[in-house]
Formats: C-alpha cells, sequence, structure tokens
C-alpha cells in the first residue's frame, strides 16, 4: 500500500469507497448509516487542495483502496473521515492511513489527532481504541470539538452513541510510535 495525496480525477473514486465501507452498517441496524452519502466532490476537492486528502493506493495499479480527509481543529489534527473499501479492510490500511495522518499532524506542529466516531460499532470506537485514542469527556471537548458534535447531532448521527476521541502525538524523536 502506498500513502499518497488524492488526485483531483480520483475524488469520485473515493465517493464509491465510502459507499462500500458504509454498507457493513446495515449489518449493525444502522441503515441510515449505510445509505448516507458520501462527501460531496466540492468538500473532498477542498480537502484536496488543503493538502489534507489522503488515499491508500493498491500497489499493483495504484487506485484508491481507501482515503482519510482531515483539517487542523483547536491545536490537533482532526480525522473527519477515514473510509477503507471492505475488499480492503483488515490489512493494516487505516492504520498506515492514520500514522501518515499522525506524522503530517506532527510536522504542523499539532499535538493529537482526534476524531468522532460511533461507540458501538467494532470498527469505529474499539477499534480506535486499540491504536491509542483515548474517549473524551464533556468537560474536555475543546469549541471546535463541540461545534463538530452539533453538526453531527443536526445531521442525525445522535441517534446512536457517539463519542470524540484523541490520540496524544509524541515529538518525532520519542522512541514509542503513534498509532500502533
Amino acid at each position: 500500500m502506498r500513502i499518497r495525496p488524492a488526485a483531483p480525477g480520483e475524488l469520485p473514486a473515493l465517493q464509491d469507497i465510502e459507499r462500500a465501507a458504509g454498507a457493513p452498517f446495515r449489518d449493525v441496524g444502522m441503515p441510515d448509516i449505510a445509505d448516507d452519502e458520501p462527501p460531496a466532490l466540492d468538500m473532498l476537492e477542498r480537502y484536496r487542495r488543503a493538502g489534507r486528502c489522503w488515499v491508500a493506493a493498491d500497489e499493483k495499479d495504484d487506485r484508491p483502496v481507501a482515503y482519510l480527509i482531515a483539517e487542523p481543529v483547536d491545536g490537533a489534527l482532526h480525522v473527519e473521515q477515514l473510509s477503507v473499501h471492505p475488499d480492503a479492510a483488515r490489512r493494516g490500511v487505516g492504520r498506515a492511513l492514520l500514522a501518515h495522518a499522525a506524522d503530517r499532524a506532527r510536522k504542523e506542529g499539532l499535538t493529537a489527532l482526534t476524531l468522532t466516531t460511533f461507540a458501538d460499532v467494532p470498527w469505529n470506537a474499539p477499534y480506535y481504541a486499540r491504536l491509542g485514542f483515548r474517549t473524551l469527556g464533556e468537560p474536555e471537548l475543546t469549541p471546535g470539538l463541540r461545534r463538530i458534535r452539533a453538526e453531527e447531532s443536526a445531521h442525525g448521527l445522535d441517534h446512536w452513541p457517539r463519542v470524540c476521541m484523541r490520540l496524544e502525538l509524541p515529538d518525532a524523536d520519542e522512541t514509542s510510535a503513534p498509532v500502533s
């Protein structure tokens, strides 16, 4: 797998990855999430132009099999979306994208990765906890994370339990690597 910036012509493929990655939500009783539309092309383009849209590309044909979009929020790099096509799942692809995002965050002087996710879906909060993310309590939420949660609530995502999570990023010269 090769992690690289998304190319402009790949953005529709990222939407396809999102649709495929959403399908398993139907199996855990979340059909509204499975049927939710992926980020619009103009939104993906905004992240791409900002240098915050990365893909994991297949080594054979260089086609994206996963993507991550992120933006700085209150001193951390907030992972807005991480989607892995089910055909590429369980191969460390998501972990590699998160490690890339962590490296980029450190280079920009950001101290953590943050994200919001479903609390009880096995490939959501429990997965991120295994990677070292911790769930934030309500008093720990920054103004930016509160804004994001309010937007998610307005979109109907609070129908299922959600959490904010954070992974502290050690300095690049420290021996412990993030997103182990």
